[in-house]
């Protein structure tokens, strides 16, 4: 198998032939759709294959490789382990014009597998590419469209190192959808998983900044002498007694969460060290950032008042998705067509932060990127991140909808490249939001 070990390149396109060739409208989405019904067989294996393989993030070197060997045996030229990062992959057709990239998620969570439903974000991102990849090539038009291997969305930040090598600094669009359980409406979730009714085309996520935090003190005897110690157990109840009543002064969607990693080792010594993870969410970066700073009030606080010494080591942050509006409609008008008949929910009124937070954010805040949501099959309970959503996930029926997906965004996707007064939209909502959060990343 030739791969291509070189910065992102143009594809050869091995493309089955399923309509006439032609700029015009209805047949260029008749081609899209047919080209992606006519890769059920391929579509359904690398679902499968990606799904009965979970793996971790960082980690995902079954999911690259089945995924780079079959774009290369579809006639595409790809690059392996792209910008620098070992389980990424890049692969571009087209020339010349504007870029719309597909991200596609593969990571999995330890020990439930696919309980976020990765393997169907793969699915519908191959897909788009796949149909978008026979629109340029029907047409004709300059254009070009990428399909982006994105590991370790599951709190590795995969998405900000393809950030920092440059990936989408000449991108003029980056979509990606989303599975979840079905939800009566998108404002009446609870906090667990994804909130969809049957698809969302417009969805929020809440911005994360995560970081441990280590306690150092000074042992002693705990019966003998322990007033010659320092107790970093003290300290670290203490901090996570503190950030407990910070919550009381906190808004709605202000989300604190810690778990102690180290505690001590026994109780007859008074204990010269823990660290604790924390994750602080908030409806923006910057609301997040200034919650942060209260947060680590209480954290320093707390070592004052033991004596402690008190380190910080940051993890990374997730910024909140900032959907483009314009992407947002085109993306819900694409899945109204009669061909796809499959509409979705677009109320741009719901300002209610999501209860996620995804390093697909991030992507938002430097081109304007879409993140959908969409439903499948479960029973009640079977949430993202549980096992019951893990066995959704599997499902031939969660795979249909995935596909179904990827046709609204392989359209969506066709309007980014062949109309200029669309993608002008575009990039002036995405500048006009940019000012309204006024954070740079």
């Amino acid at each position: 198998m030739k791969l291509v070990d070189s910065p992102i390149i143009e594809g050869t396109v091995g493309l089955r032939q399923s309509t006439v060739l032609s700029k015009d409208s209805s047949t260029i989405t008749d081609t899209i759709i047919n080209t992606i019904n006519g890769y059920d067989y391929e579509l359904r294996a690398i679902n499968k294959k990606i799904f009965d393989n979970p793996e971790l993030g960082y980690k995902e070197f079954q999911a690259h490789n089945n995924i780079v060997a079959l774009l290369h045996s579809l006639g595409f030229e790809v690059t392996p382990h792209a910008f620098g990062v070992a389980t990424s992959f890049s692969c571009e057709v087209g020339t010349g014009g504007r870029v719309v990239v597909y991200n596609a998620e593969y990571d999995a969570l330890p020990g439930i597998g696919h309980a976020c439903g990765h393997n169907l974000i793969a699915t519908s991102s191959i897909a788009s590419f796949l149909g978008l990849a026979a629109a340029l090539k029907a047409s004709n038009l300059p254009g070009r469209v990428r399909l982006y291997g994105t590991p370790a969305e599951e709190g590795g930040g995969g998405k900000l190192k393809l950030i920092d090598a440059g990936a989408y600094k000449d991108v003029d669009a980056c979509l990606m959808v989303h599975p979840g359980p079905p939800r009566p409406a998108p404002k009446s979730h609870d906090g667990h998983g994804c909130c969809v009714p049957t698809g969302l085309s417009y969805g929020t996520s809440l911005a994360n900044k995560k970081f441990n935090v280590t306690y150092t003190g000074r042992p002693a005897h705990a019966a003998m002498a322990p007033y010659q110690g320092r107790n970093a157990l003290d300290a670290v109840v203490l901090s996570y007694n503190g950030v407990s009543m910070l919550r009381q002064q906190t808004r709605p969607y202000d989300r604190i969460h810690s778990v102690i990693l180290d505690g001590g080792k026994v109780p007859n010594v008074i204990t010269s060290f823990t660290k604790s993870e924390y994750y602080v969410r908030s409806a923006t970066l910057k609301e997040a950032t200034a919650l942060e700073k209260r947060v680590k009030a209480c954290l320093d606080g707390a070592a004052t008042a033991t004596g402690c010494e008190i380190e910080y080591e940051v993890e990374n942050e997730y910024a909140d998705l900032r959907p483009n509006r314009t992407i947002c409609t085109l993306y819900a008008e694409a899945m109204s067509l009669p061909s796809i008949n499959s509409p979705v929910t677009c109320d741009f009124s719901n300002t209610e932060p999501g209860p996620g937070s995804t390093d697909q954010g991030n992507v938002s805040y430097v081109v304007p990127s879409f993140h959908g949501g969409f439903a499948i099959p479960c029973p009640p309970g079977a949430y993202n991140h549980t096992p019951g959503f893990t066995a959704c996930a599997g499902t031939d029926e969660a795979h249909d909808l995935a596909v179904v997906t990827s046709k609204g965004m392989a359209i969506a996707g066709w309007k980014v490249l062949s109309e200029e007064a669309v993608a002008e939209k575009i990039w002036e909502d995405f500048e006009k939001d940019r000012r309204e959060v006024d954070v740079e990343l």
